[in-house]
């Protein structure tokens, strides 16, 4: 994620205890009592602006008291609350407020149900207090912003009765309550119902909030998809990975966005509520992820960034031929960085890597050759200014990002002794990427006839050489690479989960990965319920870390896959083991990242309290781990499919998971308690299982 610039600390509002109902780009955030108040990140959000920023309930000036609450799926949350001073005398309560709401790509829709169970009738006035902002996503994310209300537009027009208004520039946002009356006062708006309730019955009202941009969308503003391509996907066997699987894909397709230059390419918006829009580097991550789901996500995240692919040189940007972005704003939006920005040195490695997977998933990429090609460029060309042979980053325009990892913190790139290191950084799961990706673009280009294969396979294994001669370094616990390099090219000798980011790619030799394997598996890194961000023994580690302790759930899925790609299944194993251990604490939802504490000694799970949720790459966590437990390979193009389930996932089995594709066939996979697997397909594959 996008990290601000360090200007002491900054007050981000706390989501950890809010109700999240999402559609992209719409989010509604609220209370567990289901009211959203004039504070902190509250509100409906949409486009990057609060479009509402109280829809509070009362009943006689009586707020309903939470009873309990639940999300029946990523945009549909169910509220209840007593009404205690209506009803029977006596303990029970007799009377009580339901709550619905239904988020929408334009907005939100919610019903409030007055039931009466008491034996006497009741008559009460039910109030809806009303406000809107239009704080910008960036303000309320850095100070909680100011809430303020606007005078409505328009209350009660002809034709319009229980309708209100407000104008915030490009946007403007409707609400209408059938049958309401509307009070108008200078921080929003009250509309009430008197209500007239005899002995068991109940009263209804069903609330609109639309926001809709009144001169239409502008630039960089993405659509709603409709369709990602996928089958419904269900899991057999252990309920906690059932839950966590159906809640993450079920959120997946609420963070689904289209391009509007083409939109029926779907892809995966960052996460709620401050990243609904395309980021290089985490929309490729979750398209990979989930490629054994389907390719329709992949197809439009490569084809979207490609038509936004570098031209140029500009140094305000980031930008260069070939670059794929980092992420797209829209300009109003109140975003501190350029609306176009492609600050980061890992996404273009990363579109190559997913464009060959995905490639043997079965997707045709003919259409993708051109811009394959200038990405290939960028990576052995121009991603290494000073001409040490190393990928490598400085934000040359004092506005933009620092780091320009993953690990996009200020702090996140430290000394063990938690000195900063200073630019350019030779980042190094860059370098694995950067491997990786190489070997990826000289397998499509021999598959498609065309020229450079060779060059490029001469660069990785050059990479390889300077990386291994350079990078590995020893404390009392042995050898590991480092981080980084620093501007001296210094090695950054810091444990960090980047460790794990380094497998599965070809830049580690089978011994060298047994030592990053072992140093994965250890308890300073693995705390039990993932992969900290950074070994608990250096001096700056710190569990609720943004990148300093922290535990991140696709972190973990990158370390998951590539333990179990290179044969290192007992840690992998291990590893998963730890994110579904805390799913039941964050409702099966998982956060962008949460505390690094110690699951051995017995520490709770922590929220990491400003956290987005859901996030699209930690939703799509969960099939990295399925996919790593089946030992679920494809290759289309050579006619295979593989599925070989490691005995360290032991206590996942037995399992059966549903809804599955490959090469557009559905597919299911299940495998028994001893661990032996059956395929069904109707894909023209051979089919090894083991």
């Amino acid at each position: 994620m996008t990290a601000p610039p360090a200007s002491g600390p900054v007050p981000q509002p706390f989501l950890h205890d809010l109700v999240s109902c999402v559609k992209a780009p719409t989010v509604a955030l609220s209370g567990a009592d289901g009211q959203l108040r004039a504070a902190g990140a509250q509100g409906v959000l949409s486009h990057d602006r609060r479009v509402l920023s109280e829809l509070r309930v009362d009943v006689d000036g009586h707020e309903p008291e939470p009873a309990g609450h639940g999300l029946r799926g990523a945009g549909h949350a169910h509220f209840t609350g007593i009404v205690r001073h209506l009803g029977d005398p006596g303990a029970d309560p007799t009377v009580r407020l339901e709550r619905q709401r239904f988020a929408r790509a334009d907005g939100i829709a919610e019903r409030l149900e007055l039931v009466n169970n008491a034996r006497v009738p009741i008559v009460a006035t039910v109030r809806l207090h009303v406000a809107a902002d239009f704080a910008a996503a960036d303000a309320i994310k850095q100070d909680g912003a100011q809430h303020g209300g606007r005078p409505p537009l328009d209350a009660d027009a002809p034709g319009a009765a229980g309708a209100v208004a407000w104008d915030g520039g490009e946007l403007r946002t409707t609400l209408t309550a059938p049958g309401a009356t509307v009070d108008v006062h200078d921080a929003g708006a009250v509309l009430s119902w008197n209500v007239d309730l005899p002995p068991r019955s109940s009263w209804t009202a069903d609330i609109d909030v639309t926001a809709a941009f009144a001169a239409g969308p502008p630039p960089n503003a993405f659509s709603p998809a409709d369709d990602i391509g996928w089958d419904a996907v269900a899991v057999s066997g252990r309920s906690d990975l059932a839950r966590l699987t159906a809640r993450s894909v079920d959120d997946l397709a609420a963070l689904a966005l289209a391009d509007p230059l083409a939109p029926a390419d779907p892809f995966f918006a960052a996460g709620s509520p401050w990243f609904f829009t395309l980021f290089g580097r985490d929309s490729l991550w979750a398209a990979r992820f989930t490629l054994p789901l389907g390719t329709g996500p992949a197809r439009g995240t490569l084809r979207t960034l490609a038509r936004r692919q570098g031209r140029r040189h500009d140094p305000d940007t980031a930008e260069a031929p070939g670059k794929i972005l980092h992420e797209v704003r829209i300009p109003a939006a109140g975003s501190w960085l350029p609306p176009v920005y492609f600050g980061t040195v890992d996404a273009t490695a990363l579109w190559v890597c997913l464009l060959h997977d995905a490639w043997r998933w079965g997707l045709d990429v003919g259409d993708l050759l051109d811009p394959l090609d200038a990405a290939l460029r960028w990576l052995t060309e121009e991603a290494d200014p000073d001409g040490d042979g190393f990928l490598e980053y400085v934000d040359t325009s004092g506005r933009g990002l620092a780091n320009q990892g993953w690990k996009d913190s200020g702090d996140s790139i430290q000394f063990p002794d938690g000195t900063i290191a200073e630019a350019p950084i030779v980042l190094s799961e860059a370098q694995a990427y950067a491997h990786e990706a190489a070997l990826a673009g000289a397998a499509l280009l021999d598959a498609f006839r065309r020229p450079g294969s060779g060059a490029l396979r001469d660069w990785a294994t050059a990479l390889r050489e300077r990386f291994a001669a350079t990078f590995w370094v020893s404390d009392e616990k042995g050898r590991f690479p480092a981080i980084a390099l620093d501007g001296a090219k210094r090695p950054v000798d810091t444990v960090t989960s980047n460790l794990g980011h380094l497998l599965g790619t070809g830049l580690l030799g089978p011994d060298e990965a047994a030592v990053v394997a072992d140093r994965l598996g250890r308890p300073d890194l693995d705390a039990g319920y993932g992969l900290r961000t950074m070994s608990a023994d250096a001096a700056g580690f710190n569990p609720l870390g943004y990148h300093a302790g922290s535990i991140w759930p696709h972190d973990t899925a990158i370390a998951v896959r590539g333990l179990a790609a290179d044969g290192f299944a007992g840690v992998a194993a291990s590893l998963a083991g730890g994110l579904l251990r805390v799913a039941p604490d964050f409702g099966y939802r998982l956060p962008e990242l949460f505390a690094g504490t110690d699951a051995r000694a017995g520490e709770p799970v922590l929220a990491y309290p400003a956290a987005c949720r859901p996030q699209a790459w930690s939703a799509a966590t969960v099939i990295a781990l399925l996919q790593a437990a089946l030992g679920l390979t494809a290759d289309v193009p050579a006619g295979t499919l593989r599925v070989a389930p490691d005995p360290a996932f032991a206590d996942w089995f037995p399992l059966r998971v549903e809804g599955l594709r490959v090469a557009g066939h559905p597919l299911a996979v299940s495998v028994d308690a001893a661990g032996r697997a059956d395929v069904r397909t109707s894909a023209p594959l051979t089919v090894t299982t083991t």
